[in-house]
């Protein structure tokens, strides 16, 4: 969660995937609109993997439409930061979404010494 003069402006939630302990999913990234523009959502990232990291967490996971390039750029820069490789690889074709969605590509934030 991000605070500034003590409004929240931003939080990311995630959780540890069952079938890959060493895997944050982060699921949803906000930033109120005002505060766009700052970085807050790329801080707010590492932070949680910083936080994460001493309990074995070492790669990063989310799903990202191929319209939405805010989210693509904040995970791309995120990778750069925290010196991840970055990969993206399809994940949801449209045709499994029962309302109109675009698809979802996995994005795969991982050390250099891990093959998915």
């Amino acid at each position: 969660m991000a605070e500034v003069d003590g409004d929240v402006v931003g939080f990311v939630t995630g959780y540890r995937r069952p079938a890959k302990p060493d895997t944050l999913m982060v699921w949803q990234v906000a930033v109120d609109d005002a505060q766009r523009g700052k970085q807050i959502a790329k801080r707010m990232l590492c932070e949680l993997f910083a936080h994460c990291a001493p309990t074995g967490v070492v790669a990063i996971n989310t799903t990202i439409s191929p319209d939405n390039q805010a989210s693509q750029r904040l995970f791309a820069g995120a990778a750069r930061q925290l010196g991840l490789r970055f990969a993206r690889e399809p994940f949801f074709n449209a045709d499994l979404f029962v309302d109109s969605h675009e698809p979802e590509d996995l994005y795969l934030l991982t050390p250099a010494d891990i093959h998915e």
